[in-house]
């Protein structure tokens, strides 16, 4: 049966499509984030960032966009709030893949899925869409989760855990403003000024901290920000690439689901990214999150679930 809302005007086939391309979305941003984290410890975190926009752009105008429309989608009524959506989705991408030189991928991205949680609280606030008592408890549940994780007031507590919260927080607002712009906006013009936003700061970043002097500081998340920028190996070009066409597929999915669906229906089906961060954690990296991180995991991934089964619920009412 297909999940629905009853306070949205969404068709039936809008709310599969959304939710098939927030599944793909969240697929291709696990590969971009493995790769990212793997490449961490070698290259500048603007440099790799600066790399996969200029082939994601290279993809988005090559090959997506034409089959699209053409460049007549680059045009657009809301210059300001692509501007501020470049803010926002820079600010989380730097907060989030700075954690993860420093943070284990699974717990990271954990602390992240917070923001469908905050998604959900902005809708609310800026959207005026209906949110029910049964999902703002899941929201309350999911919260805890992050607080589990976090520890604070104990010794197991770190100031880098507060990089994902902090990203989430960005990415929500950043998928708020993707829903209110929806009707103006195609997918691939909100995906082509991201992606143009990255490029412009990356490129800024490397010009002014590129040559490394800031770097050597001792925090693997300071130093992933201002290592000196080196020429790419040719099997990381490989890495690099990967990174790029998942980011380009990944940020069309994304914006595609959150522009034409309802905010509380996309919004959950962010969690399958979670049981996707432990596999690559494991196999990839030799991590494995301990006891309190998943007593975490699973209080933020049940929040997330137990709003998809409410909303099966309303489906049959």
């Amino acid at each position: 049966m297909t999940l629905a809302l009853r306070d949205t005007s969404d068709t039936a086939r809008n709310r599969l499509s959304g939710i098939l391309s927030i599944t793909t979305g969240m697929v291709m941003f696990s590969l971009t984030d493995m790769s990212i984290k793997f490449l961490s410890g070698g290259y500048a975190l603007h440099q790799i960032i600066m790399i996969r926009s200029l082939i994601a752009l290279t993809i988005l105008c090559g090959v997506i966009m034409p089959m699209q429309g053409g460049w007549v989608l680059m045009r657009t009524r809301r210059p300001l709030m692509h501007l501020a959506r470049g803010v926002c989705v820079v600010a989380a991408n730097l907060f989030f893949f700075a954690s993860l030189a420093a943070m284990q991928l699974a717990e990271a991205v954990a602390i992240s899925f917070v923001s469908p949680l905050l998604i959900t609280v902005f809708s609310v606030i800026f959207l005026r869409e209906s949110v029910g008592p049964r999902r703002w408890a899941a929201v309350a549940v999911g919260m805890a989760g992050v607080i589990i994780m976090l520890r604070p007031g104990t010794e197991a507590f770190r100031y880098v855990a507060l990089l994902p919260l902090a990203g989430a927080v960005a990415y929500a607002a950043l998928n708020t403003m993707t829903r209110r712009m929806g009707g103006t906006e195609a997918a691939i013009t909100l995906s082509f000024y991201i992606h143009l936003t990255f490029l412009v700061v990356s490129g800024l970043m490397g010009l002014s901290v590129g040559d490394g002097r800031f770097a050597g500081t001792g925090n693997a998340s300071a130093d992933f920000l201002l290592r000196a920028w080196i020429w790419p190996s040719p099997g990381d070009w490989l890495i690099l690439i990967v990174i790029g066409l998942t980011s380009a597929v990944g940020s069309v999915m994304v914006s595609h689901a959150y522009r034409t669906c309802a905010i509380a229906l996309v919004a959950p089906f962010e969690y399958i990214g979670m049981p996707i961060a432990v596999f690559w954690g494991a196999t990839v990296f030799g991590e494995w999150p301990d006891a309190v991180a998943w007593a975490g995991i699973f209080l933020i991934v049940g929040g997330g679930l137990y709003m998809v089964w409410r909303e099966t619920v309303n489906a049959r009412g």
